[in-house]
């Protein structure tokens, strides 16, 4: 398994998501009621996949050893630009979560953080995706040794073989959304 072929098939996976996140808003936009089932199941597939299950194997098995090898370059790309934006991601969902709380509370205005947020979400991640797939993952290929890339590659190997239903699990959230939000 070349663990940085899989997380670029997993950015796909993510980015098809990021299209039923925006479509999904512009039907609440263009004046439909919020379905808090929907929103609830968006948010899911990005906590549970883009983050815990994707993001992991970024942050732990890549980006640390990018920077334990390579060093004071990979150190302030991963830092300050790649955690960062994950970080940032982490709080659109939750500021996210939290508006949709307040909307079924009552607070109308809330459905303009529910679409600031979610929309700031999908914004991030398409430029994230670009970023990491057209530079970072490359850098890491070039630059990383073959030793230490095998090792990603068998971590990520073992990752996958024991959270198998993460995968199946999500992809089902996506299509049946993408079958609600075409």
């Amino acid at each position: 398994m070349n663990a940085i072929d899989l997380m670029m098939e997993e950015h796909q996976y993510i980015k098809r998501m990021l299209v039923v996140v925006r479509k999904a808003c512009f039907r609440v936009f263009k004046g439909d009621n919020i379905n808090y089932e929907d929103f609830y199941s968006m948010i899911a597939f990005i906590r549970n996949y883009a983050d815990s299950h994707h993001h992991k194997k970024e942050e732990v098995m890549l980006f640390n050893k990018m920077v334990d090898e390579i060093g004071e370059t990979a150190e302030k790309i991963v830092k300050y630009g790649m955690l960062v934006e994950h970080d940032f991601g982490r709080l659109y969902i939750t500021s996210l979560s939290d508006a949709l709380e307040n909307l079924k509370k009552g607070n109308e205005e809330s459905v303009l953080d529910v679409i600031s947020n979610a929309i700031s979400y999908t914004h991030l991640l398409e430029r994230h995706i670009d970023k990491e797939d057209k530079v970072i993952y490359k850098f890491a290929q070039r630059e990383l040794n073959k030793e230490t890339l095998n090792n990603i590659d068998e971590q990520c190997s073992e990752f996958e073989s024991t959270n198998t239903n993460v995968k199946d699990e999500n992809i089902a959230i996506l299509e049946k959304l993408e079958g609600k939000y075409k």
